[in-house]
């Protein structure tokens, strides 16, 4: 079963999450199929416009722990930061149908699209710091200049969960649609830009981003360094022992 499905179909390349056995967790694997899907449909001038969605249930839990155990994202040449560079840096719209868990990049890769309609039952998650690390995919520079500085802290340092609702209210997603008309939503919207002047399209988008494309990929080197550092940290070996443990991490031994 491919856990990565793309169709290219009426100038939408759709890329479907499909590992709902494993709550949609990441691989590396699947890091790199979708960072060459979107690559390809850069390439592609059939490719209008990128739609990325999950299950109806779920959309993605992140990584995949023991894959991402095996193979530490240590450096930004990893599929992980492809897919980043590859979504942050994408010329052409993208759209986002997100439905139950979106957790980690679940939500973060939300700051690169450009409309994102999430289901009622949709629970978004930055738990960067509770696992030991640091935000990724330029995050801890979009999310506070989208949100506010208090906000953005909220959601960063606490990391909790939050409601679609929250979501749509800090300027992350566009709409909340319910669960039954989430995904012929988003298509829709994804058709109506794909009927659009594609050039159009392309120049408008690097225009609202051009102020900030290169600071977002220095942000995503720098948060690369940093999550790299974090992986060795002790309070990121609690973190993940306490996980694959069942139990409650205890950092307070550490400064």
């Amino acid at each position: 079963m491919d856990q990565i499905i793309t169709e290219s179909r009426d100038g939408i390349l759709r890329i479907e999450i499909n590992r709902p056995d494993k709550k949609n967790a990441l691989t590396a694997a699947m890091y790199q199929a979708m960072a060459d899907a979107i690559k390809a449909a850069e390439a592609d001038g059939g490719v209008r416009v990128i739609l990325i969605h999950g299950k109806p249930d779920l959309f993605t839990s992140g990584n995949d722990l023991q894959d991402f155990l095996d193979n530490p994202p240590r450096d930004d040449k990893r599929p992980v930061f492809q897919f980043l560079y590859g979504i942050s840096q994408a010329q052409k719209p993208i759209v986002a149908a997100v439905a139950g868990a979106a957790v980690g990049i679940g939500t973060t890769m939300l700051l690169h699209c450009d409309l994102v309609y999430a289901a009622p039952n949709s629970r978004l998650q930055l738990p960067f710091v509770n696992l030991g690390l640091v935000p990724e995919a330029g995050s801890s520079l979009l999310l506070p200049a989208l949100a506010g500085y208090q906000r953005a802290a909220e959601l960063l340092l606490l990391g909790e969960p939050f409601s679609a609702q929250k979501g749509k209210e800090i300027g992350l997603v566009t709409e909340v649609v319910p669960e039954n008309e989430l995904f012929e939503t988003a298509l829709a919207q994804a058709k109506k830009l794909a009927a659009k002047p594609a050039a159009s399209l392309r120049i408008t988008k690097q225009l609202m981003k051009q102020g900030q494309m290169a600071a977002v990929t220095q942000r995503i080197k720098l948060e690369s360094d940093h999550f790299g550092e974090r992986l060795a940290s002790p309070e990121a070996k609690e973190a993940f022992a306490a996980f694959l443990e069942k139990r409650k991490p205890d950092f307070g031994r550490f400064n």
